[in-house]
């Protein structure tokens, strides 16, 4: 049986590290926030977002992005995403580009990180000459 290097098992420890911190990403930040959320009748971003395209079709973009904001203990407190989920899919299999401000971080507050997204996503829909979708 070959021997795996050391340099191999590094970097399955470091992939096996982005897929724990993704699955973070995507759980938001936590279980009390999602319940704030539905006890207001509202629908957490990533919920909206798979109500309006098509199943499987969303593609994150800029999943891991965080603000580099200072002061107010916000160094602290640095979630991924910056409170605004950004991609694309489809609906009824046509491309369109998508954001949704979540509300369940810093109460979808407009940061630099924040605007930096959808300022991406909203190039990227023109580049792609598609629709762009924001919910709100």
């Amino acid at each position: 049986m070959p021997r795996v290097s050391a340099e191999v098992l590094d970097a399955r420890g470091c992939v096996a590290e982005l897929h724990q911190i993704r699955a973070r990403a995507v759980a938001g930040p936590g279980e009390r926030a999602t319940q704030a959320q539905h006890a207001r009748g509202k629908l957490t971003a990533r919920e909206r977002i798979g109500l309006l395209l098509d199943e499987g079709s969303f593609r994150e973009v800029e999943q891991l992005r965080r603000h580099r904001a200072r002061g107010f203990g916000l160094e602290a407190k640095r979630p991924y995403t910056d409170g605004v989920i950004t991609g694309w899919g489809t609906v009824e299999g046509r491309t369109v580009f998508v954001y949704a401000h979540d509300f369940q971080i810093f109460g979808g507050a407009l940061g630099e990180a924040h605007a930096t997204k959808i300022h991406k996503i909203m190039d990227m829909a023109i580049a792609a000459g598609a629709p762009l979708v924001s919910l709100n």
